[in-house]
């Protein structure tokens, strides 16, 4: 496991970011698509509702392929070093060393830079602010 200084964390915020706008977004859509299948499939449970089944499997198949899409992104943030942690909110941790401890430096979408950091775990609730020794 790599760990990253607070500079080295902000610095691949430059490359994780803008896949993270893409998580989130793609993570919308899977939500929307998510509510559609159960809503279909509530219809048909209920008495067919005349839902052609090509319409409940072109959902089924839009649902799979946004897991797939979302699973791709995860990895590819990965590769970079960071941890995601909320597909919805676009909370990511890189990992850290505080006292020759691991800990996590917390970042979310909609925020500047990294700020934060906290135990593993105390998770986002425990997040405390920079620097690492306090």
């Amino acid at each position: 496991m790599r760990h990253f200084t607070p500079e080295e964390a902000n610095a691949a915020l430059a490359e994780v970011r803008p896949l993270v706008e893409r998580l989130v977004a793609k993570r919308r859509e899977h939500v929307a698509a998510l509510a559609r299948q159960e809503e279909l499939e509530r219809a048909v449970r209920g008495n067919g509702g005349g839902i052609p089944p090509a319409l409940l499997a072109s959902v089924a198949a839009e649902v799979e392929e946004l897991s797939r899409a979302l699973a791709a992104l995860v990895d590819e943030i990965s590769a970079h070093g960071a941890q995601v942690k909320d597909l919805d909110q676009g909370l990511i941790d890189f990992p850290a060393l505080r006292r020759g401890e691991t800990v996590l430096l917390c970042w979310r979408l909609g925020e500047d830079e990294i700020r934060y950091w906290h135990r593993v775990e105390d998770g986002f609730a425990g997040r405390r602010p920079l620097p690492l020794d306090d």
